[in-house]
């Protein structure tokens, strides 16, 4: 195999391409067109010094590596298996994969040149003769923590980044630690770093104006030393600004890929050298005959430590590689993630819709719209996920009105919905049998085949061992009886579970028992391989995690608790596309991780279930727990003292309870009459559905942004959204503005994989 590798800034040198410009006369023109002067004049003159300045050196390079690869093809028409290039380079690696062309390429250059040039009071320098682990050692322990690694050059070479007068700081004390140079390079700003966010914020809105093609050849990200998705462009040239040059791992990554031949093209042989460096530096341990098939002890027991989910060598663990590769198949995606939903379309039809043409799934927030805003939502997300994008719907369990599940189920299969999340499910209902069996057919190897696939979230074995057994044999008699299903589908029903998927949730927004996911996640996983051998299924149940994921630390840590698959949740609703207040987002941008509280659930009130809230900056937790206390303690509204009813109708609600019962009467003679009849025969019920009123009102003035009425404001959020704001603080993402769902998606599980192979690679070390 072949790899093509593309020089970036510091191999510009005088006369460069000088015969390449004749040779090529049509690009040539389109490059002086756009860039409004002689590109040739430019890189054989270099008047004034010209070529090393940045806005000119970025456009220069990009054009000579081009002709110079279109030469190469010229001369041998040789395809490379991979390409790859060092910073600007990448620009080159990209027109070679056909995802941009020649003058696409210039204009993007032309456009980072003079952004970067603009970056002032920076500076850079490569270290040489440390490891890149010593680097990093000395950066912590002298206190520079205003200095970033801007590239990974092999194992020996790392560039830091930061402001000059760090910089020269630093020089000294690498030195005394037993660097062998400190070389300050030639440039004006600290690239690849921190310190290049308002850069790359401009460069994102640029890139907006361009469409990119579908990649021939697979491109290495800078970024995350993996290769690029055609869905990844844009993202990667953007984090790419501000993100190190991983040249070492990327290297690395394409020496795994079996024999590997390097070629140099563009001007001078900088990248030649460092990586015949990276392949000296690179201990590869020859095993002997005898070794050859069969891993040492020590290897074997050290993999055996770890799940299946992150098992790989040194290196080996990627962003593609995390969870199951069953369920990245199943659902037509690269990662094993997903986005939940959640209630009352805050996991809005453009979230959903977002994250499809991203490539990652993600539900709809079904809980509380009504069936027409539904319709519309599905019509919608259909519509813009034409081309068989993944995506799905939730579908969340009405204890006390069967016949909305019933009609939301109608709805799914009407629309040929494929996907379902299962949420708050107390029992197996009539409703999600009857999609589970509208999707199942025999096929010719004798096993079933399912098109309506059920992910259940759940946090109690008991409804985990439901979900992992087949359909209810009473639930499946009484609809074929009522010939809702074929017998064939009563038949298959018997031999697959009611769920593909498994998500245990521990700690999450919705709703909840408050488990730990450290004793969740063993218990459901030991209880699925029970329940595997005892009913023989054909194909495995994958077991998922949700609940306190917003940092690349917690994602790690359930890949390798075994989880098949991640879910995220309340990280999502601080987005631009999450449909909630502006209001709202304000709040939860401000949040940390101690500002959550557990509150009863408006939509299971009278059942005691319960949902994690902001409590920071709002009343709703203390209101909300005093409303069910009363609930419990009394059987009717006449029971409670005259204070306490003034205090909730003039503070809490600024209502009477007639006219809340009014309305409430109105909604549920239409939506469930059965309330209002129970209502006017117990006293206890109907003050629950006066109650319950307060929760709907809470949540439709947070969705609205009734700034009047912010202290009430019913917020569904976990402590996972801290988190991340801790995590992302003093970065582009500490604004909600700049937050979109499938970039956050991308970063989480893209760093959730760096974060493995640097605690693998130490683990396999040690």
């Amino acid at each position: 195999m072949i790899a093509y590798v593309f020089p970036g800034q510091g191999s510009q040198i005088k006369g460069m391409g000088e015969t390449l410009f004749e040779s090529f006369p049509k690009e040539t023109r389109i490059a002086d067109e756009i860039l409004g002067y002689s590109i040739a004049e430019l890189c054989v003159e270099n008047r004034d010094n010209q070529l090393n300045q940045t806005q000119y050196t970025q456009p220069a390079l990009f054009v000579v590596n081009a002709l110079s690869y279109l030469k190469e093809l010229q001369r041998y028409g040789e395809t490379p298996d991979y390409l790859a290039g060092h910073s600007l380079g990448e620009y080159n690696a990209l027109f070679a994969s056909g995802a941009i062309d020649f003058e696409m390429g210039v204009k993007l250059v032309k456009k980072r040149g003079q952004l970067m040039s603009q970056a002032k009071n920076g500076g850079m320098a490569a270290v040489i003769g440390l490891s890149e682990d010593k680097v990093k050692d000395i950066l912590i322990a002298r206190n520079f923590d205003a200095i970033d690694i801007a590239n990974y050059n092999c194992p020996s070479q790392t560039v830091i980044s930061g402001l000059l007068a760090d910089i020269e700081k630093a020089k000294p004390v690498f030195m005394e630690h037993g660097a062998k140079l400190f070389v300050p390079l030639k440039v004006s700003a600290a690239f690849h770093s921190r310190y290049m966010e308002d850069t790359k914020r401009e460069f994102r809105e640029y890139l907006s104006g361009f469409k990119f093609s579908k990649m021939d050849i697979a491109v290495i990200s800078n970024a995350y030393a993996e290769p690029y998705r055609d869905g990844d462009i844009a993202h990667n040239l953007v984090e790419q600004i501000a993100q190190p040059v991983r040249w070492t791992e990327s290297i690395r990554y394409l020496m795994q890929q079996g024999a590997m031949t390097f070629k140099e093209i563009g001007p001078g042989t900088v990248l030649t050298k460092l990586i015949d460096k990276i392949k000296e530096e690179t201990p590869v341990r020859e095993k002997s005959a005898s070794e050859q098939n069969q891993p040492s002890e020590t290897e074997t027991a050290r993999k055996e430590r770890l799940p299946a989910s992150v098992r790989g060598e040194s290196f080996g663990v990627s962003a593609t590689s995390l969870g199951s590769a069953e369920f990245r198949k199943d659902y037509n995606v690269q990662y094993a993630y997903a986005a939940g939903a959640m209630f009352r379309g805050v996991a809005s039809k453009e979230l959903v819709v977002r994250m499809g043409k991203a490539g990652f799934l993600s539900h709809y927030g079904t809980g509380g719209l009504s069936t027409e805003q539904i319709e519309k939502g599905i019509v919608h997300i259909q519509t813009e996920l034409s081309g068989g994008e993944p995506y799905g719907m939730n579908f969340l369990h009405y204890p006390e009105m069967p016949d909305k599940e019933e009609k939301l189920i109608d709805l799914y299969l009407k629309y040929g919905v494929r996907n379902v999340e299962a949420s708050a499910f107390l029992q197996i209902t009539p409703a999600l049998v009857r999609y589970r069996a509208n999707g199942l057919s025999p096929n010719e190897s004798g096993t079933v085949d399912i098109k309506n696939k059920i992910i259940a979230k759940v946090s109690r074995p008991e409804i985990a061992s439901a979900f992992l057994s087949p359909a209810p044999e009473r639930i499946v008699n009484k609809l074929r009886a009522l010939n809702r299903i074929t017998q064939e589908q009563a038949d298959l029903l018997k031999r697959v579970p009611m769920a593909d998927d498994l998500c245990v949730e521990a700690d999450s927004a919705g709703h909840t028992d408050q488990g730990v996911a450290y004793t969740l996640m063993p218990a459901m996983l030991r209880l699925r391989d029970e329940m595997m051998k005892n009913f023989n299924y054909p194909k495995r149940v994958r077991v998922g995690a949700a609940g306190g994921i917003g940092t690349p630390d917690a994602a790690a840590a359930a890949f390798v608790l075994g989880a098949d698959f991640i879910v995220t949740g309340s990280i999502n609703q601080c987005t631009v596309e999450a449909g909630t207040s502006d209001s709202v987002k304000d709040l939860l941008e401000q949040m940390n991780v101690q500002d959550t509280e557990y509150a009863p659930a408006g939509d299971m009130f009278e059942l005691g279930a319960r949902v994690q809230v902001l409590k920071k900056g709002v009343f709703f937790p203390a209101r909300a727990n005093s409303l069910y206390d009363l609930y419990r303690h009394h059987n009717s509204l006449d029971e409670i003292d005259e204070q306490t009813k003034k205090r909730l109708q003039e503070k809490y609600f600024r209502r009477s309870f007639d006219e809340i019962y009014d309305d409430v009467k109105e909604y549920f003679l239409k939506a469930d009459p059965r309330q209002i009849e129970k209502a006017e025969r117990n006293p206890k019920h109907k003050m629950a559905l006066i109650f319950r009123w307060y929760f709907h009102y809470s949540i439709e003035v947070a969705l609205a942004g009734d700034e009047t009425r912010k202290v009430d404001y019913q917020i569904h959020c976990g402590p996972a959204l801290g988190a991340f704001n801790q995590w992302v603080k003093g970065t582009e993402l500490e604004k909600w503005k700049n937050r979109h769902v499938d970039e956050i998606a991308e970063k989480l599980i893209k760093e959730t994989a760096e974060l493995l192979r640097r605690r693998f690679d130490g683990f396999t070390k040690g």
